[in-house]
């Protein structure tokens, strides 16, 4: 088959990066949208989302889009400004994108967005949520319904739009894993609040083999959960990281309390989970390198700098 030309936004992400990798060595020609320009494996056309300015000529040979771009729901705490900027982030690129699609020089067929398992809200269920169920509570579902609104948009172009709903990615160079990892290799790692809260992981190869699956399988179309088949509670995965990282596990469950004074708002990400299905996506003929936790955890881990 002729490899297509890809252009991803939201490239020097953790995703962004290893999928630039995996295109690159399976023969795609990649380019970049991004804030700087870049050198590397990729072309880097510019874009400013603050400034609504972007390079059209990104778009000339471009077959296919992946769009990642949006700022990251960790590391700070959740201010006013700070969702502004989350929501922002996702939103406007994506009508940004939109806007310059519509005005039709391009030939590009295929449009997939990230999206994210916050669509679901925040749940202590046991059980199962699937692409058709209703949209959650709180700012995150809030974020991804507005988010995959306007990816919507651009399907009225005639364009085949495909939305991955992210699970937790788990990768040895960054992300949730290394947080995780930092207090479990001190010795000081425990279970969140009560543990039995979901954690719908994905190993970050498995991801962004989803990615590709969606620019080369015609047949797909909408939206698909970006899960690993096994999720694992809070309990479960914090003990099986710490048996991998061959620690023990010997303080007590962080309080609730605790979480909430020290990251606000946010703590309700690791409080809370959902446990999201992956069947919709091995029912397309995806399958999965990595469906268990322990085989996930091995295989990143032999993979982590000392």
């Amino acid at each position: 088959m002729n490899k297509k030309n890809i252009l991803i936004t939201g490239a020097s992400g953790l995703i962004g990066d290893r999928l630039t990798d995996l295109l690159h060595d399976d023969g795609y020609r990649i380019a970049h949208l991004s804030r700087t320009l870049r050198s590397g494996k990729a072309r880097t056309f510019l874009w400013n989302i603050d400034q609504d300015r972007i390079d059209s000529e990104a778009f000339r040979s471009a077959d296919a889009i992946i769009h990642l771009a949006g700022e990251s729901i960790g590391g700070k705490r959740w201010t006013k400004k700070r969702k502004n900027e989350i929501l922002k982030s996702r939103t406007h690129s994506t009508w940004l994108l939109y806007d310059e699609l519509k005005k039709g020089n391009h030939n590009v067929k295929t449009f997939v967005s990230a999206s994210a398992i916050g669509y679901y809200g925040i749940d202590d269920k046991d059980a199962f949520y699937h692409e058709d169920d209703k949209q959650g509570n709180g700012f995150l579902a809030e974020v991804v319904h507005q988010w995959e609104g306007f990816v919507d948009q651009i399907s009225t172009l005639g364009i085949r739009v495909i939305k991955i709903r992210n699970g937790v990615v788990l990768s040895e160079k960054g992300g949730a894993l290394k947080e995780l990892m930092k207090p479990v290799k001190f010795y000081i790692g425990a279970q969140l609040g009560k543990g039995t809260q979901f954690l719908s992981w994905i190993h970050l190869d498995d991801l962004c083999r989803i990615f590709i699956k969606a620019v080369e399988d015609e047949r797909i179309q909408g939206i698909y959960n970006g899960v690993a088949p096994n999720p694992v509670t809070n309990r479960d995965f914090t003990h099986r990281l710490a048996n991998a990282l061959k620690r023990p596990i010997i303080l007590p469950p962080v309080p609730p309390f605790v979480l909430k004074f020290v990251i606000g708002e946010m703590a309700g990400l690791v409080l809370t989970g959902v446990k999201v299905s992956s069947q919709k996506i091995q029912t397309s003929g995806f399958n999965f390198k990595f469906d268990n936790l322990d085989d996930a955890l091995r295989d990143l881990l032999a993979k982590e700098p000392e």
